[in-house]
């Protein structure tokens, strides 16, 4: 008898329901067990000169979810950026070597294929913009020192993070846990959901009380994308400008707090301490401003010109950008 059977065995037990809904709740206590079942345990080591090495770290271990019927695994995509290896464990501790298939910058979204057979059922997909605030969420997350736990959802919203990234309709749960990166957010019916991404210090996003959580990408961002990430490894969306630059939102406008090496704003000059007023004349004062101006402005490659503030005093400076999957190293597959 599974865990899950024993859980909701226990519950009806406990509640006295009636045999119709006693049997409902082993139907569902059946498509968490085969949610539990698809968590899978990841671990991927990335050279030491790999651009994401410095701030990723080159051993990185998280978690995924098995989508397809080939083994293909969904993932958060820094774990296999510029992977190198890429190792996949199972419940019962078995490890089957794995290739990347894809790693999208525009979702975050990363996948694996295992080299030898897993098998596990995959899990079914669900529609992350259907999950209803009071409903009951479970996370899982895979491997031999995985976990299974409750959570709800807190807020839904846009989330821009400070490396030049942002996604619509994020699902932003508590409580928060350790063991969030990959791991799979499922509905009560066992349909995943969400992949977790990181840690938040208020997942209400001022929305409600300051709490602390998790963001997880919304499944519904892979639906139109899945066919091609499975054939090219990225998104067109993917193939975008980029600047190299960690900002913080100040009300006035992007405080710049990090400059990447060697990348564009590196070689144009700029500093952190920079406060960005413009891009190509248009006013920014938030990230998600900032990256929309820079992503539908243009090919991927384009000169662009920023209005910066640097010691209270006004600066112009035009640079050209790159497509950022051209300065990454091909992780394994890819």
């Amino acid at each position: 008898m599974s865990k899950w059977h024993r859980f909701f065995t226990a519950l009806a037990l406990s509640a006295g329901l009636a045999a119709a809904q006693a049997s409902e709740l082993e139907a569902q206590s059946r498509a968490l067990q085969r949610a539990s079942d698809a968590g899978i345990g990841l671990t991927a080591r990335v050279p030491s000169d790999a651009r994401s090495a410095a701030t990723l770290g080159q051993q990185r271990q998280g978690a995924g979810v098995v989508i397809g019927e080939d083994g293909t695994v969904l993932t958060i995509g820094y774990l296999i950026l510029e992977a190198e290896d890429v190792v996949l464990t199972t419940d019962d501790g078995r490890e089957v070597p794995a290739t990347v298939v894809a790693y999208d910058v525009a979702t975050g979204f990363g996948m694996v294929r295992p080299l030898l057979p897993l098998k596990l059922a995959p899990a079914p997909l669900g529609r992350s913009g259907a999950v209803a605030g009071n409903e009951p969420l479970v996370v899982v997350s895979g491997g031999d020192e995985g976990a299974v736990s409750g959570a709800r959802l807190v807020s839904r919203r846009g989330f821009s993070g400070n490396w030049e990234y942002h996604i619509d309709g994020a699902l932003c749960t508590a409580p928060a846990r350790r063991d969030h990166s990959g791991a799979g957010l499922f509905n009560g019916r066992g349909e995943l959901v969400g992949i977790g991404s990181l840690w938040l210090a208020d997942a209400s996003g001022g929305e409600g009380p300051r709490q602390s959580g998790y963001m997880f990408v919304p499944i519904d961002l892979l639906t139109p994308v899945r066919g091609e990430l499975r054939a090219r490894g990225i998104s067109r969306a993917s193939e975008r400008a980029w600047i190299g630059l960690q900002c913080a939102e100040t009300g006035s406008g992007l405080r710049i707090m990090r400059v990447n090496p060697d990348s564009p704003a590196d070689v144009a000059g700029l500093e952190a301490g920079d406060t960005i007023e413009r891009i190509d004349g248009a006013a920014v004062v938030t990230l998600e401003s900032f990256y929309k101006a820079l992503w539908s402005g243009g090919p991927a490659e384009r000169n662009v010109t920023l209005d910066l503030l640097r010691n209270g005093r006004p600066l112009a400076v035009t640079l050209r950008t790159v497509d950022r999957m051209k300065t990454l190293k091909r992780a394994q597959g890819v």
